[in-house]
Formats: C-alpha cells, sequence, structure tokens
C-alpha cells in the first residue's frame, strides 16, 4: 500500500522492512540451509542494503518532520537490535532473562503506544500497519525468550 500510495520514504521503509524480516527467515530457518556459502554471502549482502535503506527511511522521516514515523523507525531499529543479539548470543541471554524481556516489553511497549496514538489521530492504516508489525515480532521475540531449547536460529548462530 505505501509502495503504491505513499510517499517515497513511506515505499522504502516498507520495502526495506519486509526484505530484512524475509532475509532474517531464510538466515535463521529452513534448517540452516542458506547460513553458508554463497546463500550466506548474498544474504549479508542484501541485509546490508537493507539496513542502509532503513536508515535512508530514517532521515527521511526526519527531513519530513515526521515525528510519529521517526520514533517508530527508531523503536524498530532497536528491536531488531535486540533480537539479532537475542539470535547470536543466546548463552548471554539465556544468563540475563529477564533483562532481555523487560527490555523487550519496554520497546513493545513504545510501538503499541504508537499505535494508539495513530488511533487517536484517526489514522487507521498506519495503526494496522503498526499492529500487524508489532503482533509479528512479538511472537518472534516470545519464541526466542521463551522457548526452553531456544529456536532453530539459536542452534545455528
Amino acid at each position: 500500500m505505501y509502495v503504491t500510495s505513499g510517499t517515497f520514504t513511506q515505499a522504502l521503509d516498507s520495502v526495506a522492512w519486509l526484505t530484512l524480516l524475509t532475509l532474517f527467515g531464510l538466515e535463521t530457518g529452513l534448517a540452516g540451509r542458506f547460513g553458508q556459502g554463497r546463500h550466506a554471502a548474498a544474504i549479508r549482502g542484501a541485509r546490508l542494503a537493507a539496513v542502509t535503506a532503513i536508515l535512508a527511511a530514517a532521515v527521511g522521516y526526519v527531513h519530513e518532520k515526521e515525528l510519529l514515523d521517526a520514533i517508530n523507525i527508531g523503536l524498530w531499529i532497536a528491536v531488531v537490535g535486540l533480537l539479532e543479539f537475542q539470535v547470536r548470543h543466546a548463552a548471554a541471554v539465556a544468563e540475563r532473562r529477564a533483562w532481555f524481556a523487560t527490555a523487550a516489553a519496554t520497546l513493545y511497549s513504545g510501538l503499541a503506544a504508537l499505535v494508539l496514538v495513530w488511533l487517536s489521530r484517526g489514522e487507521w492504516f498506519d495503526a494496522y500497519d503498526g499492529l500487524l508489525w508489532l503482533t509479528a515480532f512479538a511472537a518472534i521475540e516470545l519464541d526466542l525468550l521463551w522457548t526452553p531449547q531456544g529456536s532453530v536460529a539459536r542452534q545455528d548462530a
């Protein structure tokens, strides 16, 4: 929707996050098939491009004075950073599970507050989009924090 009827910054933001989520799934799932060799290098290159696009979108939101979108993208960057750490350093997370749960809850609470602000402003599609992403990532977070043996991602990390 943002690609066809939003601003360039919104389109860049949406495509970059969807790409990053897809690459995260490829890298951590599918029994590690894409975790080595050329596939791994291609995924890392594509992730770098997606992260660059996300940072460009963040700058775009600040430049356009879109405060809610700038806060939203900042929170999401923090969420992804936290998830990356959890996937790559499972032992450290296991030792400090309460701290990671608190950090995740704080970030997700900020994102939920943005959904409520968008709802109060009558920006229904932004609220829907925010809630959809929030739900998806909260499910990923719960899997990483509360699965006894850890997810497939942890086994490959």
